[in-house]
This record gives C-alpha cells, structure tokens and sequence, in this order.
C-alpha cells in the first residue's frame, strides 16, 4: 500500500472528530434558542369585609394663633421666653417697665389710707374726753349764770332803795341774758358731742374712700397690664422685640427687621390637621369620628385625629367645592410642625362578606369591564364592579367565588385596564 494512503487513513479519525467538533460549535451558537415563557399568576375570587375608607389631603395648621402687644406703649423689660418654647396658660412671657406706675401706686395707696381713716372717725363719733370737756362747759356757764341772777336781784333791791341808777340795773339784765345765752350754746355743743355726725358727713366720707379705692384700681390694673401672660397654651413661633425696645401699639407689625411692631411675640395653640373633603363625601362624616393621618415627612408613622369641627361653609377652588374639616391630632412628641402636608384617611364604613378580585386583574376589552378567567386558553369575562379599597375590588356581577382569574398577560397584550370608585354611587375612574 503506498505510504500516502496509509497517512490518510491514519488521520481519518483526527479529521473525523475536528469535523463533529465544528458542527456542534456551529450547531450551539446558531441554534434557534426557545423563548423564555413568562410565569403566569393568577388569583382566586374571595369574600372579605372590607373597609370603606375616604382619603383626602390635609394640612397642619395652629387650631389659633395671636400676637402679644401690651395695652401702652413702653420699654420691654423682661422677655422671659424664645422662639420655639412652649408655654402654659397664664405663664408669664414678658414685663414691661413699670417704674412709673409705682410711684403712683404708692401714692393711691395714701390716699385711700386717709380717706378709711375719716370715715372711721366720723362713724365712731367723737372721742370721751371731748365730751367730758363740752360737760365742763355748760357746768361753767352755769356758773356764770347763777351769779348773773344773783347781780340782777341785788340790783333791783338797791334801785328800789335809789341806791343805784337805772342804768346799772339795766347793765345786770344784761350780764344775765348773755349768761343765758352762753348756757344755750354750750348745752347744743354738748349734744352735738354726744350726737356724733351727721349722716351727710358720714356719706361724704364714704364717697371719698370709694373715689380713692377706684384710682387705687386703676393704678393696680395698668401694672397688670405690664406683665404679659399666655392667653392660653401654645408655642412662641416668633419675637418681635428683645429687652430694651420700645414697643407702641400703634405701630403695626412687620418683617423687616428694622421696623418697629406692635407685638413683643406671636404665639400659637396646638397644632391640628385641616383636611379638605369633597362635597359628596361629606355626610359621611360626624363630630368624634376617628382618621388615620399620614404627614409627608414620618411616612411610616401614621398619627391618629378625631374630628372636632365641620365647616358650615364651602371652599371654592377649581370650580370644586369642598369643605374644612378640623381634626385633633395625638402627637404627644409634637412631631408635627405647622404647614406640613397630610394624607387623611376617614374609615366611613365596612363592606360585609364581598366578592373582591385584585384590582389588577381588572381589564378593558371591547368596551365592557371583565376579567380573564385562568382557562386554556384565557376566556374574558364581563362583570360589575362595586366600591374599591386599596388593592381589593367589589364584584357584584359576573364572578362567583372560588373563579380564578389571571394577574399577569404576555407583553404587549394586556388589554386595557378600568379601576373602579373609591365610594359606591360615584362611578367608576377612567
């Protein structure tokens, strides 16, 4: 055999092997690869008690907020809190200068001291030795007297005689007339002692001590009225004015720094949350009904509120109206914060033993609301839907439970979905 032929042969199988070798690189790499077939989910139709639920956006807001301005104008002496503080009822937030209305409180406190005292001496009457002394008196002119009468009979005796003139008998008469006269006034004096006053005086007194009293008032009100008290409990939100600075309530406030206000501080009461709610949820709403309140800024720290307050009339924006509601929020670390934006939700009801599906599996397919029921293949299934809670939906027409239904679809080929209503009766959303 020659020796070419017996090389070949020797190297068949090498070539042999090269040859699969190429073909199943060749047949790997351009094979036609199956595609990846998506896994199909299904859900089965259920009965729940579902919640019916109203969500609206809210706001934090203080439930009020003032400014603190004292009734005069004056120097502010002492500010005894900061921005941010939180205060109690009746604490004491500031004093003004005062040092002028001392000196006439001191003065209106004389006054009135001496005025009490009058009227007690008019009313207690005049003192015992007085009247022993207006005693002594009408004895002493009694005195007088006597001896007068005694002069005017000698007298008469002794002119009888021509032993005196007419004129010195007329001069005794005299002497005992004006000794009657003394007698007379000193015994009025006497009871006037023992009467005491009289009524008028003793009124007059009276008046005076009220006069006193009332200025008294009006000094010890205006120092009162330098001491600046929390009107209720709340959060000092900004200063105005700092000790030393004169502050005149007939300015008016601003921000700019270097213009002078009619406030020493703003305070505001507790916060609360103002949501607005659509007109046609409104009847679903009382007085003491709970919410759940989520802030934008602790989304995974829900808050709980209590409705305290349903405004009477209607808010306008965009052609839609809507209406206040006030709501209590539980925030015992004050967490909240004044302008915050919130999600409220209101539990206004339960929906007992439900057919629900997925909301997902909700679709649209010639114009009518189904389902895809898990078949082979896939068969649509027309419905009526009810009231939608979260990811749950009320079925109340088409379905029956235990049916499943698919949640997923080939890319491309899911048909067009409907979402029902939050609240039955509204219809549905496109």
């Amino acid at each position: 055999m020659p020796t070419w032929r017996k090389n070949s042969i020797r190297f068949l199988p090498v070539v042999g092997g090269a040859v699969l070798l190429a073909g199943g690189i060749w047949w790997w790499g351009f094979r036609p690869r199956s595609q990846k077939q998506p896994q199909v989910r299904t859900a089965t139709v259920t009965r729940e008690t579902l919640p019916v639920t109203i969500q609206v956006n809210g706001e934090v807001r203080p439930e009020r907020t003032i400014n603190i301005s004292p009734k005069t104008a004056g120097i502010v002496r002492e500010l005894r809190v900061r921005e941010g503080d939180r205060v109690q009822q009746g604490q004491i937030l500031a004093r003004m200068d005062d040092a002028n209305l001392r000196g006439q409180l001191t003065q209106a406190q004389g006054q009135v001291a001496a005025a009490q005292a009058n009227l007690n001496r008019l009313q207690a009457g005049n003192r015992p030795q007085e009247i022993a002394q207006a005693q002594a008196q009408v004895q002493e002119v009694q005195a007088a007297l006597t001896q007068a009468e005694l002069n005017l009979k000698r007298n008469q005796t002794l002119f009888a005689q021509g032993a005196i003139s007419q004129q010195d008998l007329e001069l005794s008469l005299t002497e005992r007339d004006q000794a009657l006269a003394r007698l007379q006034q000193a015994k009025q004096a006497l009871n006037l002692q023992k009467s005491g006053f009289r009524p008028e005086e003793i009124a007059q007194a009276q008046g005076q001590l009220q006069q006193a009293q009332g200025a008294l008032q009006v000094i010890q009100s205006q120092l009162n009225d330098t001491i600046l008290r929390a009107p209720f409990a709340g959060v000092v939100t900004r200063i105005y004015a700092e000790p030393g600075a004169f502050v005149t309530p007939t300015t008016s406030g601003s921000t700019v720094s270097s213009a002078t206000s009619s406030s020493v501080l703003a305070l505001a009461a507790m916060n609360q949350v103002v949501a607005k709610v659509p007109e046609s949820s409104l009847p679903q709403l009382r007085l003491g009904q709970t919410a759940k309140i989520l802030a934008d800024a602790y989304p995974e720290q829900p808050f709980t509120g209590k409705v305290i307050q349903i405004a009477v009339q209607s808010v306008v924006e965009q052609n839609v109206n809507s209406f206040e509601v006030r709501l209590a929020v539980e925030d015992a670390q004050q967490r909240l914060r004044a302008g915050m934006n919130t999600a409220v939700t209101f539990q206004v009801g339960v929906l007992p033993n439900a057919l629900v599906v997925p909301t997902v599996a909700i679709v649209r397919q010639e114009r009518r609301t189904g389902v895809l029921l898990a078949e082979n293949p896939p068969r649509f299934q027309p419905i009526r839907t009810g009231a939608s809670v979260r990811d749950k939906t009320v079925v109340t027409e088409g379905l029956r439970e235990g049916d499943k239904v698919l949640l997923s679809f080939p890319r491309g080929e899911r048909p067009r979905t409907q979402i029902p209503s939050l609240i039955p009766g509204l219809g549905p959303r496109r």
